[in-house]
């Protein structure tokens, strides 16, 4: 018999062991596309596993491919892909979706039933799905591997094709920016999906994860670090019409950036240095509230001062998952204000504002991963503007796209550095360090073939 075919792979044996190495590649199963990966990004989930052979509590218990922002073109269809998905074909150009729920479906492709039916799937809400198997991820075992590799065979349903205006950089930030869709939505800020749920195989459910207000009009909005997910963000909120946009975070040149290349609305003070907390030396001044509780309100205050928002902000997006940002961000709402809590950080608090929450009415959402996000991610990406897309497909004239591609020029400004998949660990030190050998920022590191 003839030898497979091998593809390389950036392989994680354990904490900065990243080994190149030969992966069998085999013919795609029914209902899957093999495909050339042409675009990754590097996000904070994917260094963390690199550091430290874990990100939280998922701890990689057998070698990884790391990776989940992608993009590729497809090579090879597997059986049932031409007849079922007509406009997947080789050569189309695609956005790589990596969480591949149940879909309410038995392992033998026969639909569940009765009890055993996934209600997440089910109700367009597949991201909560507990047989998610995410891409790059050990919450789940056996891992499935992620997008650092040359191909790999992926199921069609979570293929998303993009159009020529749209680079394979460029689509591969549909992934972080699926993350900002899905929050917004859970803020209240973006319209549901009008696209059928990719969830369920039979189910058209579009059913909103959102509450009952959906515009981000007359919303003054604020966001907690400006890392690539906070950046984009920003540009989201402004985006979906958001009356002013904020920022806060503990690097004076992310904010810069933030605020030169128009992340942060121009108008006024937009941008806030959160000074580092100082180390405490002495007793608590008030032994009745936490010395984490007053830095917070005192930072909010000064914040909110520079901002000249006495009276907060409707929507906050914390990003940073640090406790004094989640602590401040009470703090810096208005009066029934939601916070979104999209960052992962500090998997306990020593101690939260209940009260000062609970009595002013501000909601804490929690926002994980996405579902149902990727069209409009590609039709953003691609110059589309979701506040005027169609409900039946969401596609915008030629006027309209020229007119709003500055959102996708404005998030392509993320991508700093690119390295090829056989210079992957360098591209890890690199973001690890957050500055290039120049002194420049990094924000978005990309592998590329």
């Amino acid at each position: 018999m003839p030898a497979l075919p091998t593809s390389t792979a950036a392989v994680l044996h354990g904490p900065k062991d990243l080994r190149l190495e030969p992966r069998p590649l085999w013919a795609p199963e029914p209902g899957q596309c093999q495909l050339e990966v042409k675009s990754t990004g590097l996000c904070g989930s994917d260094l963390h596993y690199y550091l430290a052979g874990r990100n939280g509590d998922f701890a990689i218990r057998s070698p990884l491919v790391l990776g989940h922002e992608s993009s590729g073109v497809i090579t090879a269809l597997g059986a049932g892909v031409a007849s079922q998905y007509p406009h997947l074909r080789v050569g189309v150009r695609v956005a790589i979706e990596c969480g591949i729920p149940c879909r309410s479906l038995n392992s033998d492709g026969s639909a569940r039933t009765g009890k055993d039916v996934c209600k997440h799937c089910s109700n367009s809400r597949y991201n909560l799905c507990k047989n998610l198997r995410f891409c790059s991820s050990a919450k789940t075992f056996p891992h499935r591997d992620g997008m650092l590799q040359q191909k790999i065979n992926h199921e069609a349903w979570c293929l998303h094709p993009i159009p020529d205006s749209v680079s394979y950089s460029q689509a591969a930030l549909a992934e972080p920016l699926s993350v900002l869709l899905h929050a917004s939505r859970r803020a209240g800020i973006c319209p549901a999906s009008s696209y059928p749920s990719l969830g369920s195989s039979t189910s058209f459910s579009t059913t909103s994860t959102t509450s009952t207000s959906s515009s981000a009009a007359g919303k003054k909005v604020l966001v907690f670090g400006v890392g690539a997910i906070g950046l984009i963000a920003c540009a989201l909120a402004q985006e979906l019409g958001a009356e002013r946009v904020c920022a806060v975070d503990i690097n004076n040149d992310r904010l810069a950036f933030a605020a030169r290349e128009r992340f942060t609305t121009s108008e006024g003070n937009s941008t806030y240095c959160l000074p580092l907390p100082p180390k405490i030396t002495s007793m608590e001044p008030n032994p009745k509230e936490p010395e984490n509780i007053r830095r917070a309100k005192e930072n909010a205050a000064n914040a909110l001062a520079v901002f000249d928002e006495p009276d907060g902000f409707d929507v906050i997006f914390e990003c940073t998952g640090a406790e004094s940002c989640v602590l401040m961000s009470v703090f810096c709402t208005t009066l029934g204000a939601r916070i979104a809590l999209v960052g992962m950080g500090s998997p306990i608090l020593s101690s939260f504002p209940i009260s000062a929450a609970a009595t002013r009415e501000v909601d804490l959402i929690g926002s994980f991963r996405y579902a149902d996000t990727y069209n409009e991610a590609v039709e953003l990406l691609s110059g589309s503007n979701l506040l005027t897309s169609s409900c039946k497909g969401g596609h915008t004239n030629g006027v309209q796209a020229v007119q709003n591609a500055g959102f996708s020029q404005k998030l392509s400004k993320l991508v700093t550095h690119r390295y090829p998949l056989s210079q992957a660990k360098e591209a890890f030190e690199l973001l690890a360090r957050g500055r290039d050998e120049n002194g420049g920022m990094v924000l978005k590191v990309m592998i590329e073939s």
